[in-house]
């Protein structure tokens, strides 16, 4: 009986792990197909780019939720949370684990919503609050389709200033909101992830329980954090979505295209409502730019655009209080203003 259990297990992650990873590889364009092909919409219309948004954002999200979830409950069964944490906490490592986060950031493509759910899975190994933020505020920022988008249109000097700004923000924004001492005002559903997660670690870790032993338990607690916060990746998407098809890419260019003092912080604030990953907004940029807003200010347009988004706060919600998340939001949105300036002034 043991051993069918065991091999039931085995057959569902044989078929099911491989399925979601082809899933998430080819989502994009099967999207595409469903949304244009089958429904059928038109790629060109408003309405049919909103949906497509918004089936594959939820899709991915989700896939990647339930995977990181999973594998952040893995990694509490076989290495102690408590340990971890007070290694971070504890060892002199001189704000490398800063840039490590940082870095780590910047390697990863997501948008600002996709990296909540590694945020959530940091929070429950136990990665100290600061830290975390340094992850989650470079992550949307920088990757290296953005990078590479940026070293075609605006040459190395622009693309050097605007990916080791992204990482320098993420480690000075993660260490000054580390130093606040912020976790009080997580959420009481991430606070209650923790506590079992140091119970469910100390729990396996006496008990030496084998792998399979331990997998239910950690893929039916996977997709229960995926069934909490469902709701608000729906809500939180189809605002994105709804900005996305909906808001004109030369809405704003004619409020940003006077080089003006007050530019800066105004295409920050117009910014916000939007949503967009770092790729999806470099061609905008470049518009931008040609018709005659100052790179700095385009900068800190698109930064704002995919790390203070709308739809980022609604899933936030689900991990943060109000107060944490006006916190995160105004630190950022004084550093973007900043180096807004800063730009414009080196370039």
């Amino acid at each position: 009986m043991e051993q069918q259990r065991k091999l039931k297990w085995m057959g569902a992650i044989i078929i099911i792990l491989p399925s979601l990873l082809a899933l998430y590889t080819h989502l994009q364009s099967l999207i595409d197909y469903f949304t244009y092909q089958i429904l059928p919409l038109s790629s060109e219309s408003h309405f049919g780019q909103a949906i497509n948004f918004f089936l594959y954002d939820t899709i991915k999200i989700v896939i990647l939720l339930f995977l990181i979830s999973s594998l952040m409950g893995l990694v509490n069964a076989y290495f102690p949370v408590e340990r971890l944490r007070v290694y971070l906490t504890t060892k002199k490592m001189y704000g490398l684990q800063y840039f490590f986060a940082s870095f780590f950031g910047a390697i990863t493509p997501f948008c600002s919503c996709s990296s909540i759910p590694l945020f959530i899975g940091f929070v429950q190994g136990g990665i100290p609050l600061g830290v975390t933020f340094a992850y989650l505020i470079t992550s949307p920022l920088v990757n290296e389709v953005a990078v590479a988008m940026f070293l075609g249109l605006f040459g190395w000097k622009a693309t050097l200033i605007y990916a080791g700004s992204g990482i320098l923000l993420g480690m000075i924004g993660g260490y000054i909101l580390g130093k606040f001492k912020l976790d009080r005002y997580l959420s009481d559903w991430v606070k209650q992830i923790q506590q079992n997660a140091h119970i469910e670690a100390g729990r396996w870790e006496g008990e030496r329980r084998s792998f399979f032993d331990r997998l239910p338990a950690i893929i039916k607690d996977g997709w229960g954090i995926v069934q909490k916060v469902l709701l608000y990746i729906i809500i939180g998407i189809a605002i994105g979505a709804t900005m996305h098809g909906y808001v004109p890419e030369n809405f704003f260019t004619e409020y940003l295209s006077e080089d003006k003092w007050y530019a800066i912080p105004l295409a920050v604030i117009l910014a916000v409502p939007l949503y967009a990953n770092a790729a999806g907004i470099v061609p905008v940029i470049q518009v931008f730019v040609a018709k005659g807003v100052p790179l700095g200010t385009a900068i800190a347009f698109m930064m704002a655009v995919v790390g203070l988004s709308l739809p980022e706060a609604t899933l936030l919600k689900k991990v943060m209080q109000w107060k944490l998340i006006g916190i995160f939001f105004g630190t950022i949105t004084l550093f973007i203003i900043l180096l807004g300036y800063l730009f414009n002034w080196i370039i």
